[in-house]
C-alpha cells in the first residue's frame, strides 16, 4: 500500500530539520544578529580589527584542522576486489545431487535423500550452483589433495581478478589476511599466497580459522585496526573463502545435512588502503558483535562427529532466530553510529514513552528504518530463512534484499566471501552511484554478527565481474515456499 502523499511531505520535512536542525540554527542566530548590526557597524568592526590579527586567527585555525587531522585514525578505504567466478562444468543442478545421493545409498538413506531434496527445493538456491570438482566424484574425493587443488583453483582466481582490475601490483601488498573457517592446511592459505605471487619477504600475515561465514568482514575490521596505525600508502590484500572438498558429510543426520546442501564454492578478495589514491569504496564504520556467552549461540553452528562417528557441521533449527537475537545487539551498537538523528529521535521518544507507561500500555519500541543511512544493503546470503529474519526484523522491501536473494539463487552460500559477490550484483545492475552507502551484514558461528559501512567514492567502470555472463537475466522470480533453517 503507497504511503499518501501528504504523509510523505510531512516525513521529509521532519527529516529536514531534524537531520540540520545545528545548520538552520546557526543560520537564524546569524540572521538574528544581522538585524541587530547595521551593515556600517558591522564593517567597521571588520576595518578595526589589524591585519596582523587577520592573520593570526588563520594560522590558528590552520593549525587546530592540522592537530585534529594527526589526533584522528587513518581513513581507510577499499581500493579494489574480485571474485571467483566457477565454469560452467562445475554446476550442481538439483536432478543431479538427486542422482548422486542414489548412488550413495550405503551412506546415505532413502529418508535422508528425501529431505536434503525438499530442503534443497525450498532453500533459495537456483539450478546453477556450483560444487567442487571433488564433489563430482562417487563418493566424494575428500582427500588433501582435493581440498588442495579446490583451494589453488578458488584462492588465485579471487587475487588474479582482483590485481586485473586495479594498478596495485603484489610487490606493494604490506599485510596478507586470509580467512577460511574449517579446511586450515600446513603450510597456510597466508603462505600459499605468499609463494603463488612473490609476496615481499617482509609482508604482515595472517590466517584466520573457525569463524564460519562472517570472517570476511573480521578481516576488514582486523585491516581496519592495523590501517589506522600504519604509515601512509599501507595496502592491506584479504581473501576469503570457504573450502568445501573435504567437508562433504556422510551421515544421516539431518541437521548435518543442511550444509551439504547449501554451501557452494566461491571465494573473493579485496585490497584496503589507507591511501585514498585509488579507492573505490570508503570504510565509514566496522562493529562486531560476538553472542558466544550463551550456550545456545554457541552451539548453533558446532562442528562434531555424529553417532557413527562421521565429521560435520550441526545447524541448530533456531539459528534464523539466534541470528535476529545477535542482529538486534549488533544494531544497538551499530545505528546511533550511523542513522540520522531524525530516526535517533525517534527511537529516543519511543525509549521515552515505553519507560513513562511502563506497566499501563504495551508500548512498541520503534524501528528505525536504516534506509534513512543507506541506499544498498548486503545481507550475507547464507539461506532464505536468514535473509527472511533479518528482512522482516529490520522492515526492509524485496528490492531492498534483491542482491542477497539474486546471489543466494545464482551462486548458493559461499560463506564468508557473499557479501562481495552481492556489491557486485549492484554494481552489474548500475544501481550503485557516487556517495551511495552501503550496509554489508554477516552471521558466523560463535555466534558472531558483523556490520560493516562503506561509501562509494566511484562506481564501477563496467559490469565484468561474477555476474557478466548472466546478469541480464536477474532477477528472477523466486517460489513462495516455507522458511529453511541455514546459516
Amino acid at each position: 500500500m503507497n504511503t499518501p502523499l501528504h504523509v510523505r511531505f510531512l516525513r521529509t520535512m521532519y527529516r529536514l530539520v531534524v537531520d540540520n536542525f545545528l545548520a538552520i540554527a546557526a543560520v537564524a542566530a546569524a540572521a538574528g544578529a544581522l538585524q541587530r548590526t547595521s551593515p556600517e557597524a558591522a564593517l567597521a568592526l571588520a576595518r578595526a580589527i589589524r591585519p596582523v590579527h587577520w592573520l593570526l586567527a588563520l594560522l590558528l585555525a590552520a593549525a587546530a584542522a592540522k592537530l585534529r587531522r594527526l589526533g584522528r585514525p587513518k581513513d581507510v578505504y577499499l581500493v579494489e576486489y574480485g571474485c571467483f567466478r566457477p565454469k560452467a562444468w562445475f554446476r550442481a543442478p538439483f536432478a543431479t545431487c538427486l542422482e548422486h545421493a542414489h548412488l550413495m545409498p550405503y551412506l546415505v538413506d532413502e529418508e535422508s535423500v528425501s529431505f536434503a531434496i525438499r530442503l534443497l527445493e525450498r532453500s533459495g538456491l537456483g539450478e546453477e550452483t556450483c560444487v567442487p570438482e571433488a564433489y563430482h566424484y562417487m563418493p566424494p574425493d575428500r582427500s588433501l589433495k582435493a581440498s588442495r587443488d579446490e583451494t589453488e583453483l578458488v584462492i588465485f582466481s579471487a587475487v588474479d581478478d582482483v590485481f586485473a582490475r586495479t594498478t596495485v601490483k603484489p610487490e606493494e601488498i604490506d599485510v596478507l589476511i586470509v580467512n577460511c573457517s574449517i579446511f586450515t592446511p600446513t603450510p597456510v592459505f597466508a603462505d600459499m599466497v605468499v609463494n603463488r605471487y612473490n609476496l615481499r619477504a617482509d609482508v604482515q600475515n595472517v590466517n584466520l580459522s573457525g569463524m564460519g561465514c562472517s570472517a570476511g568482514l573480521v578481516s576488514v575490521g582486523l585491516a581496519k585496526n592495523l590501517l589506522h596505525v600504519a604509515p601512509p600508502g599501507t595496502n592491506v590484500l584479504i581473501v576469503s573463502t570457504e573450502i568445501l572438498s573435504s567437508q562433504y558429510y556422510v551421515g544421516t543426520e539431518r541437521a548435518m545435512l543442511l550444509p551439504n546442501c547449501l554451501f557452494r564454492m566461491g571465494a573473493a578478495a579485496m585490497i584496503l588502503s589507507n591511501s585514498s589514491e585509488r579507492a573505490r569504496f570508503k570504510l565509514t564504520r566496522a562493529v562486531r558483535t560476538v553472542t558466544a556467552a550463551r550456550d545456545a549461540d554457541y552451539r548453533c553452528v558446532f562442528q562434531e562427529e555424529d553417532d557413527k562417528g562421521n565429521t560435520g557441521i550441526r545447524l541448530s533449527k533456531d539459528l534464523a532466530t539466534i541470528a535476529g537475537h545477535a542482529l538486534k545487539r549488533n544494531i544497538a551498537a551499530f545505528g546511533p553510529l550511523v542513522l540520522p538523528a531524525s530516526e535517533q529521535l525517534l527511537v529516543a521518544l519511543s525509549f521515552l514513552k515505553r519507560k513513562l507507561l511502563s506497566g499501563r500500555a504495551k508500548v512498541r519500541l520503534y524501528r528505525p528504518d536504516f534506509r534513512t543511512a543507506f541506499e544498498h544493503i548486503c545481507i550475507h546470503a547464507g539461506g532464505r530463512g536468514v535473509i527472511d529474519e533479518v528482512q522482516a526484523g529490520l522492515g526492509l522491501s524485496d528490492e531492498d534484499v534483491e542482491a542477497s536473494r539474486m546471489t543466494l539463487h545464482r551462486f548458493g552460500n559461499t560463506s564468508s566471501s557473499s557479501v562481495l559477490y552481492e556489491l557486485a550484483y549492484i554494481e552489474a545492475k548500475g544501481m550503485m552511484k557516487k556517495g551511495d552507502r552501503v550496509w554489508m551484514i554477516s552471521f558466523g558461528a560463535g555466534f558472531d554478527c558483523n556490520s560493516v559501512a562503506w561509501e562509494c567514492v566511484k562506481p564501477a567502470a563496467n559490469a565484468d565481474g561474477p555476474w557478466v555472463d548472466c546478469i541480464h537475466r536477474y532477477p528472477v522470480q523466486l517460489p513462495e515456499i516455507a522458511k529453511d533453517i541455514s546459516n
